[in-house]
């Protein structure tokens, strides 16, 4: 329950009232006790006195709860009287009541508002930043609905189920994801429904600070990437480069440059000339190669953690995601054409030795290999825009402008979530999207400090995201607390 107002007169009420009560009660003690005084048994005046004293110990906590009611009101007016456009709420704290209190001399209304104030719920005054009245009410009354255990606190099963009311906001998987996270991060625990509404402001303003989280341990064992996910803004891929400003950065970008003239020219690949069978070859054996960075990556970082003792921080899953993402690319364009032979054994010459090459870098500097991966995807990225090009204004009735029609494999399909009539366009464009990915992903990973957390799913990004989005879809609401919010 949330209050908010203004009890002045009702401090002045619950306190004249107090000691009313107060001295009411030690009266009727003194009449009584000197009744008792010629009597003969001390117990029994011992027992009332006891009596007494246990009386007026009640009337003074019901000076005392006038006290605290004139505290909280007095901070809520102060706060809301020096122009600031902070907001405040309160949360369900339960102030012990007192019972079976009748005060004399009292008008009925007095009365009235006394009694309502005996079972009232305790007021904690809290800064919000955006979250106003009427939102936090809407989202109090969810978390409640959602406590199945109702003890006032969020664990994760109240989280799935609070996050099932806000279908148009998350997905299944998301919320098995949130869940997890959460139960991660509060190792099996829970939170109080007020942290959760402050974690929810902090959020919606913008401040990465929230109690939900108490470490990212969850990123050693929390991954998940789906690549069925792509709109259209992120297929319409920009053609990037990271200029080099370092000696490293430099090596890296001239090796890559004498890569590619070798590659072009021992294949006759030329931009002019674009053909579906020079496609094939090329992207064929640019994937078994392009696998092979990622699981490099991800060996040595398995490897330095074991040996180190240590956290990775989640980057081995990402390289391990990158490395069977260019195995997607290859098991899929493998269905289109079946190499020959000697293609094959190319393949297997290369692997080794641009497989045993990387692995002694790696090990050397994993950040000029990173650095020199980022600019290898640079040129895969204008690698796949051409071939784009070249479908889209290939003359009607050749044999690349089927590929607009024609069905893509069944793997890359299921894979990118293509739908059941997604083209090989359709297939060579979310491969183009992967490839900018991994251009940025790369780039990035080379100015990693060591102990960074993946900053690709990082569990404290994730969920501040997550809590955006609940918000967001929470405001969006006009529902009948919004409505007499509203109308007031």
């Amino acid at each position: 329950m949330l209050v908010l107002r203004s009890s002045n007169a009702t401090k002045h009420l619950l306190a004249q009232g107090g000691k009313r009560l107060s001295n009411a009660l030690h009266s009727s003690a003194s009449q009584q006790m000197t009744g008792w005084a010629g009597g003969s048994s001390s117990s029994a005046s011992a027992l009332l006195m006891r009596q007494a004293i246990a009386r007026n110990s009640m009337a003074q906590s019901f000076v005392s709860m006038a006290d605290q009611r004139h505290f909280l009101s007095s901070t809520s007016s102060a706060s809301n009287t020096d122009g600031s456009n902070d907001r405040k709420f309160s949360t369900a704290f339960v102030r012990q009541p007192v019972s079976g209190v009748v005060l004399d001399d009292v008008s009925m209304d007095q009365q009235d508002e006394i009694n309502e104030s005996k079972n009232q719920l305790g007021t904690v005054t809290r800064t919000l930043k955006k979250l106003d009245l009427a939102v936090v009410k809407k989202i109090e009354a969810e978390l409640k609905q959602a406590d199945t255990n109702q003890d006032g606190r969020l664990d994760h099963e109240d989280l799935r189920n609070l996050l099932k009311k806000h279908y148009s906001a998350f997905t299944d998987e998301e919320i098995v994801e949130f869940a997890e996270l959460f139960y991660a991060g509060k190792a099996g625990g829970s939170v109080s429904f007020q942290d959760f509404i402050v974690a929810l402001d902090n959020a919606a303003s913008g401040v990465n600070n929230h109690p939900i989280l108490d470490g990212n341990c969850s990123a050693e064992f929390i991954y998940r990437k789906s690549h069925a996910t792509y709109t259209p803004e992120d297929l319409d891929i920009r053609i990037t480069h990271v200029a080099p400003t370092t000696f490293m950065d430099k090596m890296a970008l001239n090796a890559v440059k004498v890569v590619r003239f070798f590659f072009d020219n021992a294949t006759g690949w030329n931009n002019k000339d674009i053909t579906t069978d020079k496609i094939l070859n090329r992207v064929i054996f640019l994937e078994t190669i392009a696998a092979v960075p990622g699981m490099v990556a991800a060996i040595c970082r398995h490897f330095k953690s074991l040996r180190n003792m240590e956290r990775d921080g989640g980057l081995l899953h990402l390289f391990l995601e990158e490395a069977n993402n260019e195995r997607m690319h290859l098991l899929s364009f493998i269905k289109m054409k079946d190499p020959s032979v000697a293609f094959r054994a190319a393949v297997v010459f290369s692997q080794f030795g641009f497989g045993g090459a990387f692995l002694l870098s790696y090990l050397a500097s994993p950040k000029f290999c990173h650095r020199f991966v980022g600019y290898i995807e640079e040129e895969a990225c204008v690698t796949y825009t051409k071939i784009i090009e070249a479908i889209e204004n290939a003359p009607e009735g050749s044999k690349l402008a089927t590929w607009k029609h024609e069905a893509a494999p069944n793997i890359a399909r299921s894979y990118w979530h293509l739908g059941e009539n997604g083209t090989v366009l359709d297939l060579v464009y979310a491969v183009r999207a992967d490839e900018a990915e991994h251009r940025d992903v790369n780039h990035a990973a080379s100015q990693l400090r060591h102990g960074d957390v993946n900053p690709w799913s990082d569990p404290d990004v994730k969920l501040n995201q997550m809590l955006k989005r609940y918000v967001k879809d929470i405001m969006s609401r006009d529902d009948d607390i919004t409505k007499l919010h509203h109308q007031k």
